[in-house]
């Protein structure tokens, strides 16, 4: 198989990338590397079939070429992290919605697999958890620059299964869970490298909000996993999949389990989300998916507890 996957210098599509490699197949990623690094992809470079491009999802003709010759496209490439969309909310909608209709026309004209890399944040404010992927959405005012990013990742899904409908395009859609691992980078606001980093060096470890809202942490080995038996999956074609963990802990939690497991000073910091984040962001108390769609498809079900793979993390990061 020869395979493209946008935005793969980034955390989880490098990780795509490496297994898909490993696994024999060819491989060309294509990042712009706004918040890619070269060095998550450079130790491929080993491997036959490995090609890296640095452009753009939004380039059309960029796009159409690599479509061309390649038989499925992993679309992960996206503008992602609170900070990020906080603060640069036009980048965020234009990449998002931009840059996956490019994606699915290139796709389409030349008949390759799609899977989309969808998010649990499409969800929003919905207090029906577990979360089902058939369940209603329930977004917060435009007034609130966070709902910017789950209005483009609903609106991904939507054009992904209207290429499905309109053009029999063969698309899976994959609602990513918070996942972690080696390589993820608390520079965007991402939890668990953040927290990681401040207790390793005996900082006061910040937590945004009351610290009472819980989230699943998913490995990103099972995550890469799950997405490449969907897209080996027929069936799974025109359908949205939840992927995640359904280990439940609050962010006051993790922080606690952190300092302890890196054997840290830090004393706990509780920092309003205006002055984290200088305005006002609106969050969700409780993220926990529903894995039955996914574990009926292809059997999947995360393998890799969170202690397992705060483990990997905190020995990568010390």
């Amino acid at each position: 198989m020869r395979a493209l996957v946008t935005g793969g210098a980034g955390f989880i599509g490098s990780h795509l990338a490496e297994r898909l490699l490993k696994d024999g197949n060819e491989v060309v990623v294509v990042d712009n590397l706004s918040t890619g690094s070269l060095k998550n992809v450079e130790s491929f470079e080993g491997y036959h079939g490995f090609e890296f491009v640095e452009g753009d999802i939004r380039d059309g003709k960029l796009i159409e070429a690599l479509a061309e010759r390649s038989d499925t496209v992993f679309h992960l490439a996206a503008a992602v992290g609170v900070q990020l969309i906080a603060d640069d909310p036009v980048h965020t909608i234009e990449t998002n919605i931009g840059g996956t209709e490019t994606v699915l026309e290139a796709a389409n004209k030349f008949g390759a697999k799609v899977l989309i890399a969808s998010s649990s944040e499409v969800y929003g404010k919905s207090e029906a958890t577990p979360f089902r992927e058939e369940d209603d959405l329930v977004l917060g005012s435009t007034s609130m620059s966070r709902w910017a990013y789950a209005c483009t990742k609903a609106i991904d899904e939507f054009l992904g299964q209207a290429f499905g409908q309109q053009y029999r395009l063969n698309v899976v859609i994959g609602r990513f869970f918070n996942t972690i691992g080696p390589r993820q980078t608390g520079q965007y606001g991402m939890v668990v490298p953040r927290f990681v980093e401040r207790a390793l060096k005996n900082r006061p470890v910040q937590i945004y909000g009351t610290g009472r809202q819980t989230r699943c942490f998913c490995y990103v080995g099972d995550l890469v996993e799950a997405v490449i038996e969907l897209m080996n999956c027929e069936q799974a074609a025109g359908k949205v999949y939840n992927i995640g963990s359904s280990e439940e802990i609050s962010i006051e939690g993790l922080a606690d389990k952190i300092i302890e497991m890196t054997g840290s000073k830090s004393k706990k910091q509780f920092v309003s989300y205006e002055e984290a984040y200088g305005r006002p962001i609106e969050d969700m108390m409780r993220r926990v998916p529903c894995l039955e769609r996914i574990n009926a498809a292809i059997g999947w079900e995360p393998k890799t507890d969170l202690a397992e793979t705060l483990e990997v993390i905190i020995e990568g990061l010390r």
